[in-house]
């Protein structure tokens, strides 16, 4: 990966991304807003045949047809760019869990991206949260991680089966204290 390097004896356990129903439910609006143009038009032309005073006002407004169709591509270019940074956030933002640490990935746009990490070792404390029907439905969630230190959490949300992740996170900060405790006996 070009966000991080793994260290020596660092494994990848699990890579984790939100649920692609949380990417649905933002991309709604988008699509609604796609047809907001032909919608628009569509009213327009009833209230139109509605009054003659209305109908003479509609005709006022109308454009050549080229025009219409530039500002409608333009908006559907808008709606599509705006659909392809949604993706874009959905697919790089990501959680990658190691042996040793967990890396935050966050992408906020194109070009923009923040990178963070921290051990497991500092782990204290990972709370789930499923709340609300489609959620609890789907299977995703809210995790939290707290760290020791700067009173520190990294939270991830919309993410498939929070449960399963913070057994597997807890697993792993187990696996590293019993290693560490093995070590010092040693």
């Amino acid at each position: 990966m070009e966000e991080f390097e793994l260290e020596p004896g660092e494994e990848i356990v699990l890579e984790v991304r939100q649920h692609m129903m949380v990417f649905v439910l933002r991309a709604l609006p988008l699509l609604l807003l796609a047809f907001l143009p032909t919608i628009l038009l569509a009213l327009l032309s009833l209230f139109a045949g509605a009054s003659p005073q209305t109908a003479s006002l509609f005709a006022s407004l109308n454009l050549p047809s080229n025009i219409a169709r530039f500002f409608k591509g333009l908006w559907l270019l808008a709606i599509w760019t705006a659909f392809f940074s949604m993706l874009t956030r959905h697919y790089l933002t990501v959680w990658i869990i190691t042996n040793v640490r967990i890396v935050d990935i966050k992408q906020y746009g194109f070009f923009n991206r923040t990178v963070s990490s921290f051990l497991l070792m500092r782990v204290q404390d990972i709370t789930t949260d499923v709340s609300g029907m489609l959620a609890t439905i789907f299977r995703f969630g809210r995790l939290s991680v707290e760290t020791a230190g700067k009173d520190e959490e990294f939270q991830m949300s919309g993410i498939v089966h929070p449960e399963h992740l913070r057994d597997v996170i807890m697993g792993q900060v187990a696996a590293l204290h019993g290693q560490v405790a093995q070590d010092s006996v040693d």
